[in-house]
């Protein structure tokens, strides 16, 4: 009873700053269907007076926002696969594979992660100039598909899977690959979604990156498209709030799939 009566505070504590946290959420997807007049009352309406869908068709109206929906969801998706593609075999390699310079190639990955990206920005876009990719989309998509943070975050999964499990495979016949198939990529199930669903929403995000290196309209994904709206709608706060709950929800979905993965990563990571 006393250890429950000393939780009460804290729990307490943690409700209002959930609360905290979710209030800019609820008030978006509440401000999403809010007229003008709502959303510029005071004192400040929680509801609107009339749910309505003008708001949203009022983004299509003012942005080609399907064309940008289409542009994120491709760079997305394909940035998240390479990347998680190549994070699993460079943490193979690093984990459980034997070569010269093994630790040198280590270390310089982990180093890369205190290099900050504006120190790199330039370089990368002469490299994909010289390319022929500016205002491509192999041009959004290749600079972003290596990243040390999501090679260790796999790494620190694969280094706990017995080396005997592999070698039982190799004497069932199974080669290096088919050992990776088969042994490493099932019980790191968790880290590797972990991994993916970061991956997925820093590209989703990504901002600076698509902006230097793209000038044509079709090629413009979500967040440079919702700077471009609010210029064309000005004050009209509802409308930027309708197109802002629309680009949320794949990040939502994503999530609510590989929610228990994720839960489950961080549980196994604590215990390690």
């Amino acid at each position: 009873m006393e250890s429950n009566k000393k939780n009460v505070p804290l729990t307490i504590i943690m409700c209002i700053g959930a609360l905290i946290m979710v209030f800019p959420f609820v008030w978006m997807c509440l401000s999403a269907f809010k007229t003008v007049s709502d959303v510029y009352a005071y004192p400040p309406k929680w509801l609107p007076s009339a749910w309505n869908l003008d708001n949203f068709k009022a983004v299509f109206d003012m942005i080609p926002f399907w064309r940008y929906y289409a542009n994120s969801i491709f760079t997305a998706c394909t940035q998240t696969f390479l990347q998680v593609g190549i994070s699993i075999l460079a943490a193979y390699a690093l984990t459980k594979l034997r070569f010269p310079g093994m630790n040198f190639v280590y270390g310089f990955i982990q180093s890369s992660m205190f290099v900050p990206t504006v120190v790199t920005i330039i370089p990368t876009f002469f490299i994909i100039s010289k390319m022929g990719l500016v205002n491509t989309y192999g041009g959004i998509i290749l600079p972003q598909i290596m990243s040390a943070f999501t090679t260790i975050l796999i790494i620190s999964f694969f280094v706990t899977i017995p080396n005997d499990l592999l070698d039982a495979a190799k004497i069932d016949g199974c080669g290096t690959f088919k050992c990776l198939w088969k042994v490493m990529i099932p019980n790191s199930t968790s880290g590797i979604t972990t991994a993916t669903l970061f991956s997925f929403l820093g590209h989703w995000k990504a901002y600076q990156w698509p902006l230097i290196v793209t000038n044509s309209t079709k090629l413009r994904t979500l967040p440079i498209g919702l700077k471009y709206l609010v210029q064309e709608s000005s004050s009209e706060y509802q409308v930027m709030m309708a197109a802002t709950l629309m680009t949320v929800v794949p990040v939502l979905i994503v999530y609510s799939i590989y929610e228990k993965q994720l839960v489950k990563s961080i549980t196994l990571t604590g215990i390690k």
